[in-house]
């Protein structure tokens, strides 16, 4: 399969990442199918759409004339069966693996036999995942930031099995996207998570063990040319998420340096989750 064979593509999960990467591909001009299991979160996923495209519109970024068009592109569902209409196919799962790997699996029974399926995972061996369809040639990780309209990265990872077609395309398709793609090789977390996550564990601790306060390590980070707080960040991202990467890359690599700060998972155990539950290291 060649980019130029690709009309259609299945996001699989309308969350933040599931819809962020169904807006990237419906504004390049791709017929998206969003498919999720829970009719509210297909909701919220095209509400998201619709905003972000106005917030994109009113920055210029977006001719108005081009929204109804690209929202028209977005079609969400809840069936299954509309995966075969497809002719590439994104995983946006959360980030756990027997989860992903159900959802790939279903997947990989109803898609052609040419279709690329790759995953959005930020974490979790790409060749283990591909070990768990029939395509191991033709699956990938193709590892979008957070947001993904506004994020220029897209990490892609290489399994042991996939090809140089599958690894070209998906390249192409980045460029396509507008996107950024850098070349990584399969390792718990990758390159983005393995460097960014032990700072925000770290930044953890410290305020755990009463270094300073989630304000104060933010602003000395902020200090060193930083975007935003590692604190900041991890309740951007979710701290469940940030507690499953470490985990992924404790157990992947067997280094005690991944182990998850006991607040994060004080504060995951708590519901405290950051800005989706309205309180992490901040309130919102």
């Amino acid at each position: 399969m060649t980019i130029e064979t690709i009309k259609t593509v299945a996001v699989l999960g309308a969350g933040t990442m599931g819809n962020g990467i169904a807006h990237v591909f419906a504004k390049s001009g791709f017929r998206v199918i969003l498919r999720d299991v829970d009719k509210a979160a297909l909701a919220r996923g095209v509400e998201t759409i619709s905003k972000n495209l106005d917030r994109e519109i009113k920055k210029g970024k977006v001719p108005g004339a081009d929204r109804a068009a690209i929202l028209a592109r977005v079609e969400p569902t809840t069936e299954s069966v509309a995966l075969m209409g497809a002719d590439f196919v994104v995983e946006a799962a959360p980030e756990k693996r027997d989860l992903k790997v159900a959802i790939l699996k279903d997947a990989d029974k109803l898609i052609g036999p040419g279709v690329i399926l790759a995953t959005n995972t930020s974490s979790i061996s790409i060749t283990e995942l591909a070990a768990q369809t029939g395509r191991a040639d033709r699956f990938i990780g193709m590892h979008f930031m957070n947001p993904v309209p506004m994020m220029a990265l897209v990490e892609v990872i290489r399994g042991l099995a996939t090809s140089d077609e599958t690894f070209q395309t998906v390249l192409s398709l980045c460029e396509r996207l507008g996107k950024n793609a850098v070349s990584v090789n399969d390792s718990p977390g990758f390159v983005s998570n393995r460097v960014l996550l032990p700072m925000i564990n770290e930044a953890a601790f410290a305020v755990m063990e009463g270094v300073a306060t989630p304000e104060a390590v933010d602003a000395v980070m902020k200090g060193m040319a930083q975007p935003m707080g590692p604190l900041e960040l991890a309740d951007f991202v979710g701290l469940d998420v940030c507690v499953d990467i470490l985990d992924v890359m404790y157990k992947g690599l067997g280094d005690p340096k991944y182990r998850a700060c006991p607040l994060l998972r004080r504060y995951v155990a708590a519901g405290w989750l950051g800005r989706k539950t309205g309180r992490g290291f901040y309130k919102y």
